[in-house]
């Protein structure tokens, strides 16, 4: 039995190691972006300077030949399905018995004109992070399209060796399409502070060539010229399946799989970034493309591979990230906007760095989402609490055992507890101590 897998992202690696695990199937990784697996979200220390390419491969490069998984660094040119067969760039055939398709994300581009001259670029791939050193050689300003995670993490790198960065976001706070508008705007704050530009409610128009054919300047739709020698764009990614357009294997936005994330071709599967669940109760698909959720379909997916029949449940929602040096944490569901049946309480500390918002059920006050910034807390104690529907009296007395935070931070418990006090007359709500093992 051969399984072959197009793609070594978390996806593909942790779908290859289990089922290496469990069983001593031939098991062979293609992909063209690099020789070994990496952690993508490193991506961006190494062109800061604090790790080395080395440094961000989690497993010695031994590790795959003592554990019979094969690598081939190549292009897949093509998919016969009916064959089962690949064709590579060397024009090689390769056979499978089964197949994954993993084969992550690609930067959106919107037509704009000059979105193909030099010095403009997304930042997905290692391929992208090596055009960046070349991109970014010895420029002085740079304008970064789109306020998300990933414009936020090139800002950075940008920022670090000294580049002015602006930033062209469409919303009026950045990331205000997903974060409610008080965590927006700390975001906002905390992005001047850093000496970039901000312009909000702008859109770009088209970017100007010089006589070399490089970037020289955009235009937004304002028609403000800003000068730059470099343009990231970054409104966000989609499903990579440019390789199965032209194959039986159907496809919407993303490889379109079942909820055990099969295609409609026997023996081929589809997980990660360019995989699109099929809903299976007539909502709306899903495409997740976070690191966590790509690692949970490759351990789901190794199993059914191996004839398990499990469901992929992706379970509370979560993700966890950056905006330069204030770290930010999601659980379940916190719309950007109040929704009809629900109730926020929002904290803020007068230093405009931290906050909490918890949203929950106006009916059974039940937690249904958490925002926070600048304090950490413990995932699996969250999860737990969303999960048996805790009321949001009992998360405010509990914060203190769900603070992850190392013992000499300033904790902030009691200030949040006085707030939600204040606003609600009639509670006296204390914080409780208890035994961490009470709790897990």
């Amino acid at each position: 039995m051969h399984l072959v897998i197009i793609g070594n992202g978390i996806t593909g690696i942790t779908t290859a190691r289990i089922v290496r695990k469990r069983s001593d199937m031939r098991i062979t990784i293609i992909s063209s972006e690099s020789k070994y697996f990496f952690s993508r979200t490193a991506l961006m220390y190494v062109y800061m300077g604090h790790m080395k390419w080395q440094n961000i491969k989690p497993y010695e490069d031994w590790f795959w030949e003592k554990n019979n998984i094969k690598l081939i660094y190549a292009h897949v040119t093509s998919i016969e399905t009916d064959a089962k067969s690949l064709r590579l760039d060397d024009n090689s055939i390769i056979k499978f018995d089964k197949l994954v398709i993993a084969t992550g994300s690609q930067t959106n581009k919107f037509g704009w004109p000059g979105q193909e001259l030099i010095g403009v670029q997304g930042l997905y791939s290692k391929q992208d992070l090596e055009l960046l050193e070349k991109n970014a050689k010895d420029i002085k300003s740079a304008v970064i399209v789109g306020g998300g995670l990933i414009g936020i993490e090139l800002g950075e790198m940008l920022h670090a060796r000294g580049i002015h960065v602006t930033f062209l976001v469409r919303e009026k706070l950045y990331w205000n399409n997903i974060l409610p508008d008080e965590e927006a705007a700390m975001v906002s704050r905390h992005i001047l502070e850093h000496n970039m530009n901000l312009k909000l409610k702008v859109e770009l128009k088209k970017i100007l060539p010089d006589e070399n054919g490089r970037v020289r300047a955009v235009v937004t739709d304002g028609n403000e010229e800003i000068h730059c020698q470099f343009v990231g764009l970054t409104p966000g990614v989609h499903p990579n399946i440019d390789l199965v357009k032209n194959t039986n294997i159907e496809t919407g936005r993303g490889v379109l799989v079942n909820e055990y994330l099969e295609t409609n071709i026997p023996d081929v599967y589809s997980a990660g970034d360019c995989a699109e669940i099929i809903s299976s109760d007539g909502g709306k698909n899903k495409i997740e493309q976070l690191w966590y959720t790509g690692k949970m379909q490759g351990e789901i997916l190794a199993r059914n591979i191996l004839g398990e029949k499990i469901k992929y449940d992706r379970g509370v929602w979560y993700n966890s990230a950056k905006f330069l040096d204030i770290e930010y944490q999601t659980y379940g569901f916190v719309p950007r906007s109040p929704r009809e049946g629900e109730e926020n309480f929002y904290w803020e500390h007068l230093g405009g760095k931290i906050c909490l918002r918890l949203v929950y059920s106006s009916s059974d006050r039940a937690i249904l989402g958490v925002n926070v910034f600048g304090i950490r807390l413990r995932h699996k104690m969250f999860e737990a609490w969303i999960k048996e529907k805790k009321s949001i009296e009992f998360v405010l007395e509990n914060l203190r055992v769900a603070n992850f935070e190392p013992e000499f931070y300033r904790k902030h418990e009691q200030e949040i507890l006085d707030k939600f006090n204040r606003e609600n007359p009639g509670k006296n709500l204390t914080l409780k101590k208890k035994n961490l093992i009470e709790i897990f």
